[in-house]
């Protein structure tokens, strides 16, 4: 039998082309052993690309009868974040540990009937104006004004019926940034007492490079006081199943305002140095929460951040859980912070997968101006007037370590 040489050589390369096909996949599949480590898997997040974007659904009926919305912000990271009209409330904020597994951070309920029957503030938008006002009372202009004192025997977080409990308008729409949501409400002149039509918007952006982004922003038809904030309960370990004591914190502020024994400044600005109060340095929430003199025991104060009154957006604290290693910084254009230890809580109340929240199980970083500054001269003032535009930013920056 005669083979051709071209023959030969074509056979040979066909063969020859399989066999190193047949080798390098083999190698593809292959583990070199006693190597561990040549390329780690990386985090996977839950969320597939598809789902990059804003979603909305019904989440319920509000008490006079208006249609509530739920939103889920997905970024390209396959962090979540859900908003509802209801409150303009954060629910749920989902972000990776240093495994890449998702965690939800935030306290809160599966169901708009659960935050009907009664919370402390989880999540919402809370003003006209967010803390306390000493005796529910303010002057402006040579005119005294009276709001609820829904906190005996002060207002707290813009009194009965406040921003937390209205139902906002919504639009959302995705931004070079991320996606995002823009609610919007009008507060009608002599709501709750406070002056003024105030036209409020307040936009989540949760962004590509891992940010949840809040922007406030109000104008008014009359002189009035504002002071918006967004008040969520965070816990960077299990979203609130447990204690916040191991939770390391840092605050950018030398001073705070300390307060009398209704939780109002009493126009002091002390430094922390010294004390329990003294975060300028990364610590444990519980080293010294049991020394906090108030009741109940823990940290329920307004830190004087620096530089003490610009209005540029500079970190301002960093909130770390060691166990998972989800790290929070905060950013913000506020003159101040209000460190809360969830004092209250008192495992009254079920959220989230089951999860039983007793006294300590979050902490509340909310950026603000200084409570009771209507009524304390010394302090940033609130008032916003016709023609000016109140603006405030917020940034959580979340990342793994």
């Amino acid at each position: 039998m005669k083979i051709h040489l071209s023959t030969l050589l074509k056979t040979f390369s066909t063969f020859g082309l399989l066999a190193v096909l047949l080798n390098t996949s083999a190698c593809k599949s292959s583990k070199v052993e006693g190597s561990e480590t040549t390329e780690p898997p990386k985090p996977k997040p839950s969320k597939r690309m598809s789902d990059y974007g804003v979603s909305v659904q019904p989440f319920g009926t509000s008490p006079d009868g208006k249609e509530v919305q739920l939103f889920t912000l997905v970024n390209k990271q396959g962090f979540i974040a859900k908003v509802t009209t209801y409150g303009a409330m954060l629910t749920e904020m989902h972000v990776p540990d240093r495994a890449g597994q998702l965690g939800d951070v935030v306290l809160g309920f599966d169901n708009l009937d659960q935050y009907l029957a009664g919370h402390p503030y989880f999540g919402v938008t809370t003003g006209r104006y967010a803390n306390r006002i000493a005796k529910g009372e303010f002057a402006l202009d040579g005119k005294r004004y009276k709001l609820a004192t829904n906190n005996d025997p002060n207002h707290l977080h813009g009194g009965d019926v406040g921003l937390d409990k209205q139902v906002w308008n919504a639009v959302s729409a995705m931004r070079p940034e991320g996606p995002s949501v823009r609610f919007s409400y009008t507060s009608p002149d002599g709501e709750e007492g406070y002056p003024g039509n105030l036209w409020i918007v307040v936009t989540y952006i949760l962004t590509n490079d891992g940010e949840l982004t809040i922007e406030y922003e109000a104008s008014t038809d009359q002189a009035t006081v504002v002071n918006l904030t967004n008040h969520s309960y965070w816990n960077l370990k299990d979203g609130g199943a447990s204690s916040i004591h191991d939770h390391i914190l840092q605050i950018h502020a030398d001073h705070f305002t300390p307060v009398d024994a209704t939780s109002i400044p009493t126009g002091e600005i002390a430094p922390v140095a010294g004390s329990p109060m003294d975060f300028t340095s990364p610590t444990t929430l519980g080293a010294r929460i049991d020394q906090v003199g108030t009741d109940p025991t823990g940290y329920d104060h307004n830190y004087v951040l620096r530089p003490g009154k610009t209005r540029a957006l500079r970190s301002i604290a960093i909130l770390h859980e060691p166990e998972t290693g989800r790290t929070m910084e905060v950013l913000t254009t506020e003159p101040g912070v209000q460190l809360y230890s969830g004092n209250y809580l008192d495992s009254t109340l079920t959220g989230k997968n089951g999860a039983v929240y007793a006294r300590q199980n979050a902490v509340c970083l909310e950026t603000q101006h200084f409570p009771d500054s209507p009524n304390q001269p010394k302090f940033p003032s609130t008032v916003l007037r016709p023609g000016e535009t109140y603006r405030h930013v917020t940034i959580h920056k979340f990342s793994a370590k």
